[in-house]
């Protein structure tokens, strides 16, 4: 299968660690999380990726001509920020001919069970299943409300007055059909001008496992305390 790592971001939050290195080789306990990444496509049949990035993009092409696992990378460097459905729609013809294809944002370090997202697609066959996580400030993240059925029935990117506490957790898989919701506009953003066209035509997968976003300095530290490893 193939997936979409996102890494383009800027990594502001994450300054001064991403003045000098992209946010996508930060150690995590001594391993880059591009590395951690790429361990875990090799653990679920994930064989081709497309890694988009901004800044810093010759120091990724030369970790990845160290590193080697069997994955084939595909470096795609962004001069212009596309934002993150704006690198699927410059992309799509890489997918397009896919059944299914994965999006990963990835600052989301997670030990979540894709095999039971890949099945609950398969067998449901929505536009794509989203996976979700319980958080403790909702107006922060992409808040979902879900029917009994699984069916995502509103999705609000930073609501003032959330519906929930389920947010999107930055991991989705899709069928194509996802490319044809993303408005012909730059730059343009998965959770602000695409799921929420898709309500009612994707489901939500729970992940109860380890889910940590480390977009921030805070969230960075902990991951340093807390990753139990893949």
């Amino acid at each position: 299968m193939k997936a979409f790592l996102l890494a383009a971001g800027h990594g502001t939050r994450l300054r001064p660690l991403t003045d000098k290195i992209p946010k996508c080789l930060l150690l995590v306990r001594g391993k880059p999380m591009l590395q951690i990444w790429l361990e875990l496509f090799h653990r679920f049949d994930i064989d081709e990726v497309l890694v988009n990035i901004h800044a810093h993009a010759e120091m990724v092409r030369d970790f990845l001509r160290k590193y080697q696992n069997g994955t084939k990378v595909h470096v795609v460097e962004e001069t212009e920020l596309l934002g993150s459905a704006g690198t699927l729609l410059a992309n799509r013809e890489w997918v397009v001919s896919e059944n299914l294809f994965w999006v990963f944002y990835a600052d989301v370090l997670h030990r979540a069970d894709l095999a039971g997202m890949l099945q609950m697609q398969r067998s449901r066959k929505p536009v794509a299943t989203l996976g979700v996580y319980s958080v403790r400030d909702p107006t922060r993240c992409g808040i979902v409300d879900v029917a009994e059925d699984g069916i995502v029935r509103e999705f609000i990117e930073k609501p003032t007055h959330p519906s929930s506490n389920l947010a999107f957790a930055g991991l989705l898989i899709s069928t194509p059909a996802l490319l044809d919701a993303i408005p012909r506009k730059q730059p343009v953003d998965i959770g602000f001008d695409v799921l929420p066209q898709l309500v009612g035509k994707m489901l939500a997968y729970p992940i109860s496992d380890y889910l940590i976003d480390i977009g921030t300095m805070d969230n960075y530290q902990r991951a340093q305390a807390t990753w139990p490893g893949l």
